[in-house]
């Protein structure tokens, strides 16, 4: 059973949070709010990559290494299904997270939802020893990779949550502001897009997100990765951008998250702009809430949403 029919399987459709998101949901927010498990996740899991740690794919997954000097690659290609498209997968982590395994699962849906596109997963520096603009240069190096091993820019889908959604819309001001062909389309999961914090759901969800939420101790508050820059520049907080040219996105994210405003403002703002956007809010859910996969009703309808849209632009 491939990971796309795991998603159908028994999906429950449904308004009110699931019982499996309930319970997910208090797990995570459990772990953030004990201080001890946050100070020790926070100094010890910081820009440690997971790239060179084990991880199986399933066998009908080929995977290639690539090591650009600066940073790592991998391309997944699948073997039982194939098609000329290609993801572009920019994690996140509040560019102080690198690269972790549950990426390659990520990787593997993206695959699979989209019938058979080929998935370039990158480890861009982050912060703090590489602040902006490490990731960007990384991310737009992956981009430009992808072009010249023969992946023309309507083949290439760029994907990120959180950091990396944020990341993914950063790259397209960059190559629209140098008349360059954008990709076909953006899948952002809970995008970081304002690195200000200035929008009504950091107040608003500041007692109910479980990921964020009841501290000011945190990467959205203290971000070491924008420097001495002005945090309103669009390469780093790409709300404040001009959308006009910008490729069909899918906007996802949970309604308990204090990062709402992120998403809610991106997608006013480019649908102001003539961008053709899908946003879909869901309720009760936290942070990137499609890590989840298979584990929840909501998960697994996030998915499947993004199955759909890479039909409809495929």
């Amino acid at each position: 059973m491939t990971l796309l029919d795991k998603l159908k399987n028994n999906n429950n459709f449904i308004d009110d949070i699931s019982i499996q998101g309930k319970i997910i949901r208090e797990l995570v927010s459990d772990f953030n709010q004990n201080n001890f498990i946050r100070t020790h996740f926070r100094e010890n899991a910081r820009g440690v990559s997971d790239f060179d740690k084990p991880y199986k794919y399933p066998e009908h997954f080929k995977v290639t290494d690539y090591d650009t000097g600066k940073f790592k690659m991998e391309l997944l290609e699948n073997m039982n299904l194939s098609n000329d498209y290609v993801v572009l997968q920019l994690h996140g982590g509040g560019y102080v997270g690198a690269f972790k395994n549950y990426y390659r699962t990520f990787a593997g849906l993206y695959s699979e939802v989209s019938k058979g596109a080929s998935v370039l997963s990158i480890d861009y520096r982050v912060a703090p020893e590489n602040p902006f603009p490490a990731a960007l240069h990384d991310a737009l190096y992956a981009y430009d990779w992808l072009i010249y091993h023969g992946y023309p820019e309507n083949k290439i889908f760029i994907a990120g949550d959180s950091a990396g959604g944020g990341l993914a819309l950063c790259v397209c001001h960059y190559l629209i502001d140098r008349d360059r062909q954008l990709p076909a389309g953006l899948i952002l999961m809970s995008p970081w897009t304002d690195l200000t914090a200035s929008g009504p759901s950091y107040v608003d969800n500041y007692e109910i997100d479980p990921v964020f939420g009841n501290t000011d101790d945190s990467l959205i508050y203290n971000s070491v990765y924008i420097g001495n820059y002005n945090p309103k520049n669009p390469y780093i907080s790409p709300l404040f951008g001009d959308f006009s040219g910008f490729p069909p996105m899918l906007i996802q994210a949970g309604s308990h998250e204090m990062l709402l405003s992120d998403s809610e403002n991106l997608a006013a703002k480019a649908k102001s702009h003539g961008v053709k956007v899908r946003f879909s809010k869901y309720d009760g859910m936290f942070h990137v809430f499609q890590l989840g996969t298979t584990l929840m009703p909501e998960s697994r309808r996030a998915w499947i949403e993004i199955s759909r849209f890479f039909e409809q632009i495929i």
